[in-house]
């Protein structure tokens, strides 16, 4: 798709919570959180022609790679939340895009992603081969107090339990969602830590693909300060959790 006439580098979307993106207290479930998140970094890049299916035309997708979520209070169903995002960075085959969700005026919400151009044939990093130019960055403008960073696991992680990716694990890109790594992890986590907003911050880090029938564990460290997850295949690293 062409840029669209309306498209401006900082763009805001309001999103009504609706009841089955909330947890049993009515607040939105971490994982919801991100997936409004991605939808509105999505319809961004939409109207500044770097869609899913702009990139296609070159057998291109944007994938996560990093992402740190800061969060001082969840929305309520039939809140209605606006989220504003702009790009940070963006350079050969990386971004680094800003996201916030406010009520009101009040900031809920700050996440700092980082994205990788992946050759969806090749299934490897490649430079972009759209312009971007258009884009204005904002590479003083941050929506974090701390940036995303590789987490350190150098800790003991103890076994939880096995998993097969499903098919209602894998989305449009032929791999599980990222959301889904989340969502695997936090089903391991007390329920009370996160009902009672216990989870102030969360670092995620995207190292390998996971696809259909895959095998894999998810671990957690033994020590609960901080809290850290891992989901491995065939004793590698696929994904990192830490939950501040």
């Amino acid at each position: 798709m062409p840029i669209t006439p309306n498209f401006t580098s900082e763009f805001s979307k309001d999103w009504e919570i609706n009841f089955i993106q909330c947890y049993p207290n009515g607040q939105l479930k971490l994982t919801e959180l991100c997936n409004i998140l991605q939808l509105t970094a999505g319809f961004h890049a939409e109207m500044g022609g770097l869609s899913f299916s702009d990139m296609q035309t070159f057998h291109q997708a944007w994938v996560l790679s990093r992402m740190r979520v800061e969060v001082s209070g969840l929305p309520k169903w039939r809140d209605v939340v606006t989220v504003k995002t702009w790009i940070v960075e963006m350079k050969d085959s990386r971004s680094i895009r800003a996201l916030e969700l406010y009520v009101g005026a009040t900031k809920l919400v700050g996440a700092l992603t980082f994205w990788v151009v992946l050759n969806t044939q090749l299934r490897k990093p490649q430079t972009l081969a759209l312009p971007f130019d258009h884009f204005e960055l904002y590479p003083n403008r941050l929506p974090t107090s701390k940036l995303f960073e590789k987490i350190n696991l150098n800790t003991e992680m103890v076994f939880l339990k096995n998993k097969t990716v499903l098919l209602s694990d894998l989305d449009i890109v032929n791999h599980a969602n990222n959301v889904k790594y989340l969502e695997w992890c936090l089903d391991c986590v007390d329920p009370n830590l996160i009902l009672k907003n216990k989870i102030k911050a969360f670092e995620m880090n995207y190292l390998r693909e996971l696809h259909w029938q895959d095998e894999i564990s998810i671990n957690a460290s033994s020590t609960k300060n901080p809290m850290q997850f891992t989901v491995i295949k065939n004793g590698k690293i696929c994904f990192a959790l830490e939950l501040e």
